[in-house]
């Protein structure tokens, strides 16, 4: 036992030995590696200090050597600035001398231009005093005041600037001319060819035909009776007279004129004519025509491509088949406009389908013009706007008569087509008292002229030849002339389709061989 305890005590105090003398040995390791660390950073510190020296010396050389330089370079430049200043007050003293000097010429040259414009006001005084000497003496010689030599004077320079406007009103009217004049028939008689229209045969009045002389006594009734309710009725007259077999309706309204026809051959057929039946069969006819007026309207709207269109405005249209003017149709005329319109303005690279729709549109006002006071283009102008027509179609309407200017290619082709359709030959008839009458109009105004002789309408009304003195007017003055006669024409006449003006100047040489 106790041997045991010996055994473990010499264990622990080796092991507390071998302890104490391994701290001990690294105690001393530790102790060299400090000694050497020391002996580095010192080492280290050293050579830091030496590689410091060295580069402050470098960079002091380098930094004299950047120095020097620097000085050399602004050495020049200051030479260079005090050179650039010395040339600059050089210059700046040869300006201001060459300044003084003009100075000097200018008070010089004012001085001498006082001294002209003292001398230019005493001779302009003595010019006056000539001048109104000279003015006297010719006021003795030619017996005229001097207000009186002015105006003289101004009436020859107006004469002679009237004959200079013109010689180039003719050159600029020429080149105008033949620069428009062959598209513009092209044109016109491409679309013309393109549409035929009818000839004028409407008339006043309407014949019936019947099978036996009995049936006037039938029409004519009981002291009267039939024929006043129905020419009460019908707001026509029916005239029975010696013609055989033959009723005659008269009246200046298409509309009337056709529901009278209408209403009487229905009679004629139900045998049966006595007032209550009249009554009766009128109201028939009357609603059928309505009917018939507001499907003929959707027929022309649907036969020009034209896609919507208010009601009443087609119901319009339907009744121009029963109105007339000079003879032509109205909604033949409109037809025959909207046609041309569209081919107008499809060559002139405007919308076909608004072009129809406002030449279908241009005379609508004439449908009620029995019913409203007012011209029908006013009428047509109003209505269209009521129910919401484009700025086109309104233009159209106000265009075609002259109220406005067209506004744009369908506006203008209506009114050319307007034009050729009531223009061209058989369109239209003429009370004989109006056409005499508007061609007296136009002679008088074309010989109402200074230097005019003679004027004579010729064509039908629709060309004036003027015949002028030739010592008078010379050829220059001649274009004007027609030019002036023709403005004066649209103004006063009213007038369809176009008038040409012709002026005529010839010098004629007579001599007699003996």
């Amino acid at each position: 036992m106790e041997y045991i305890i010996v055994s473990a005590i010499i264990a622990v105090l080796s092991s507390a030995v071998s302890i104490f003398i391994v701290r001990k040995l690294d105690k001393a390791k530790f102790q060299v590696f400090i000694e050497q660390a020391k002996a580095k950073a010192k080492f280290i510190e050293h050579e830091a200090e030496v590689a410091l020296k060295d580069a402050q010396l470098k960079a002091k050389f380098e930094c004299d050597k950047e120095f020097k330089h620097a000085r050399r370079e602004y050495d020049i430049m200051l030479s260079k600035i005090e050179k650039k200043e010395r040339e600059l007050n050089d210059h700046l003293e040869s300006e201001l001398r060459i300044i003084k000097q003009e100075k000097d010429d200018i008070i010089d040259k004012n001085r001498k231009i006082t001294a002209l414009k003292d001398g230019i006001e005493q001779q302009k005084k003595t010019y006056e005093e000539k001048t109104l000497e000279a003015i006297k003496i010719l006021e003795n010689a030619s017996g005229l005041t001097l207000l009186e030599a002015k105006d003289l004077m101004l009436k020859k320079v107006k004469e002679d600037s009237r004959a200079e406007i013109s010689s180039i009103f003719r050159k600029k009217y020429k080149v105008a001319e033949q620069n428009a004049k062959n598209e513009i028939n092209n044109m016109l008689s491409h679309a013309v060819t393109r549409y035929a229209g009818e000839f004028a045969a409407e008339r006043l009045i309407n014949n019936v035909p019947i099978n036996d002389e009995e049936t006037k006594g039938k029409i004519i009734g009981k002291e009267g009776r039939n024929i006043k309710a129905l020419e009460m009725l019908l707001g026509v007259d029916i005239i029975i007279d010696d013609t055989p077999n033959t009723i005659t309706i008269s009246s200046f309204n298409l509309y009337r004129r056709a529901v009278a026809t209408k209403t009487i051959q229905e009679l004629l057929e139900d045998g049966r004519i006595q007032p209550a039946r009249i009554e009766e069969i009128y109201k028939k006819v009357k609603s059928e025509f309505d009917k018939n007026i507001q499907k003929e309207g959707e027929d022309v709207v649907l036969e020009l491509g034209i896609k919507t269109m208010h009601p009443e405005l087609i119901k319009l249209v339907g009744r121009l088949r029963y109105r007339a003017s000079y003879g032509q149709n109205a909604l033949a005329h409109t037809l025959e406009v909207a046609h041309l319109a569209g081919l107008l303005a499809a060559q002139m690279g405007g919308d076909a389908i608004l072009a129809r729709r406002a030449g279908l549109l241009h005379d609508i006002g004439k449908a009620l013009t029995h019913e409203m006071p007012g011209s029908h283009v006013h009428l047509g102008a109003e209505i269209c706007k009521r129910y919401d027509e484009c700025d086109t179609v309104i233009n159209a309407i106000y265009a075609h008569h002259g109220h406005e200017e067209p506004i744009n290619v369908e506006s203008a082709s209506v009114c050319a087509a307007d034009a050729l359709s009531a223009a061209r030959p058989g369109a239209r008839r003429e009370v004989l008292e109006s056409f005499l009458k508007r061609v007296e109009e136009v002679e008088n105004i074309s010989t109402s002229k200074l230097g005019v002789i003679n004027a004579y309408a010729i064509n039908a009304g629709r060309e004036v030849r003027v015949i002028v003195k030739a010592e008078l007017v010379n050829d220059d003055e001649a274009v004007l002339l027609a030019t002036e006669i023709a403005k004066e024409i649209e103004q006063k006449v009213q007038y369809p389709g176009e008038i040409k003006v012709s002026v005529i100047r010839e010098i004629r040489a007579e001599s007699y061989a003996r």
